[in-house]
């Protein structure tokens, strides 16, 4: 198994959204987050052999990851076109053994009907924007519906919401930790060139 070192550096090449959209809170995951959650999936047993889907794959981040770490397929969804033709594209700069099934649909109500064992990765929406909040919940109950296991990025401060949600659904939070989210000046109503948001990974065991 490759280093989680040198997963990063397969995906500091991966490129971001070329014209973001706030509405969807499109900020890329950064690399380090990226091979954070995926090495540990991996770890797991929970990538290697297996599909792997990636909710709101963005530019295909988590996606790509997955990827190099031998899973049997990854797919990755998402709504936006333009969001997936950069992933296409950062699918041929990362060169990954294993190929990416793109799918352009609503990831909260993905198309797919997959009859083995399934691992979601995901950093959905924190719900930030106005009329937002709580948008993390239809990604955790799509990949309830979907998955045998799942790792996901929250906003600090979720751990109640997400295991109250997870009982709720028959499953269990097995870890939680703590991660430095860096965001770039993306929006006009960003502050400043850079912040670090604190964020939260959770691994879930469906029921």
């Amino acid at each position: 198994m490759a280093s989680k070192r040198a997963l990063e550096g397969r995906l500091a090449v991966v490129a971001g959204f070329e014209d973001p959209r706030a509405s969807l809170e499109q900020y890329p995951t950064p690399p380090d987050v990226a091979a954070h959650l995926v090495h540990l999936a991996d770890l797991h047993g929970d990538v290697d052999g297996r599909t792997v889907v990636d909710l709101g794959a963005g530019t295909g981040m988590l996606a790509l990851g997955a990827a190099l770490r031998g899973p049997a397929r990854v797919v990755g969804v998402e709504l936006d076109r333009a969001a997936l033709e950069t992933a296409r594209e950062n699918e041929r700069r990362v060169g990954s053994m294993t190929p990416v099934h793109w799918v352009q649909a609503d990831a909260t109500r993905p198309p797919l009907a997959i009859d083995e064992p399934t691992t979601v990765l995901m950093n959905p929406p924190f719900g930030a924007q106005d009329g937002a909040r709580g948008a993390d919940r239809a990604f955790l109950l799509a990949a309830a519906d979907l998955a045998a296991v799942s790792y996901s990025v929250h906003n600090a401060g979720s751990r109640e919401f997400v295991e109250a949600l997870v009982a709720d659904e028959g499953g269990e939070v097995t870890h939680a930790f703590a991660v430095d989210f860096a965001v770039d000046h993306q929006f006009d109503f960003h502050e400043s060139e850079r912040r670090e948001l604190e964020t939260e990974v959770y691994r879930i065991e469906w029921g």
